[in-house]
């Protein structure tokens, strides 16, 4: 192995660690919390979740020992479950967060009628779009036997290996990323700019109350008036974050993976095997950032996760307090006699 197969290769070691805690904490707090159970984008959450961890035990593993045996990992069958639920967990994670756009999007312009327009069974419907979109394009490659072991990639994934169907295999790649990823990164930039401009909206409006109030007290104190201006700006600063956040992490793992997939249709650029496995690694580095992303970073499942560890830590003081307890009641009792 080379130095840089050994580091793409610690890479995915990383990301499948951090991943696979990261995922199933978040589903700890679902199952925990029944706050977050109640609430409408859990379901979304929890079908991303999901897919994340799913792509983290069966896709990533099977992806490192490519990259160390530099060849097909298990048999061809194998290798057809596994590209064939790597296409399906993509697409419908990428749906996924289009879901969770659309939500937000309601519920911040039309907070009056969230509630009617987006209910537990127009979520589950939802949900039944993405599957049923998500799980159209890996049978078709199946079908056509365009599911193998590709080495641009070290992964199993979508693969044609009969010249003869090159035409037909380049349409439907193209139909597929437009509909996966532009697809899903048109509503990404529509709702959450949407969002951005309500957020911005009511940011001005509070801005002029702020400033109405510090210029009827001449009396307050100049570092409880530069509070309130430098509170005012993280206020204008929090939303455009966020949404950069939620877009910018989207683009920059899903962008070159899929730019290197259209690319590699043509004959005339060749592309470097490392650069291949490096875009693979950055689209599973969003497996990484989607729990921090859409959920442990949020306040409702920051105070649900640190109760889990308060109650696993005061349950084992407990234990640990018995059990020291326990040789001190023998000691006495031995005295007593």
């Amino acid at each position: 192995m080379s130095i840089w197969e050994v580091i793409l290769a610690f890479v995915v070691v990383v990301l499948m660690l951090v991943a696979l805690l990261a995922n199933v904490l978040v589903l700890m707090c679902f199952l925990y919390s029944a706050d977050i159970r109640k609430q409408v984008p859990g379901l979304f959450i929890l079908n991303l979740t999901f897919c994340n961890l799913l792509m983290t035990v069966s896709n990533m593993p099977l992806t490192l020992a490519g990259i160390i045996y530099k060849s097909q990992p298990g048999g061809d069958q194998i290798c057809h479950v596994v590209g064939f639920l790597e296409t399906f967990l993509t697409t419908n994670s990428m749906l996924s967060m289009a879901a969770l756009s659309i939500d937000r999007w309601i519920a911040v312009v039309f907070p009056l009628s969230y509630h009617s327009k987006m209910r537990y069974r127009d979520a589950a419907l939802i949900l039944s779009y993405t599957w049923l979109h998500s799980v159209s394009f890996p049978i078709v490659a199946a079908s056509l036997s365009w599911v193998g072991f590709h080495h641009l990639y070290a992964s199993c994934t979508l693969y044609n290996k009969r010249p003869e169907d090159r035409t037909q295999f380049v349409i439907f790649t193209g139909v597929f990323h437009t509909l996966s990823f532009l697809l899903s990164l048109i509503v990404l930039c529509f709702t959450y700019l949407k969002v951005l401009k309500v957020a911005r909206f009511h940011c001005k409006r509070i801005d002029v109350i702020t400033m109405q109030t510090l210029v009827l007290l001449v009396d307050i104190h100049p570092s409880v008036r530069e509070r309130c201006l430098e509170e005012q700006k993280r206020r204008r600063q929090r939303a455009t974050k966020k949404i950069s956040t939620f877009i910018g992490t989207f683009i920059l793992c899903f962008a070159p993976y899929v730019i290197t997939r259209l690319v590699e249709l043509s004959s005339v650029v060749h592309i470097n095997s490392h650069w291949g496995i490096m875009s693979k690694c950055l689209a599973y580095s969003k497996v990484v950032s989607d729990p921090f992303v859409y959920s442990l970073l949020r306040h409702q499942y920051k105070k649900t996760w640190k109760d889990i560890i308060n109650k696993i830590l005061k349950r084992s003081s407990i234990n640990s307090s018995a059990l020291t307890s326990e040789p001190n009641n023998r000691n006495i009792l031995q005295l007593n006699e």
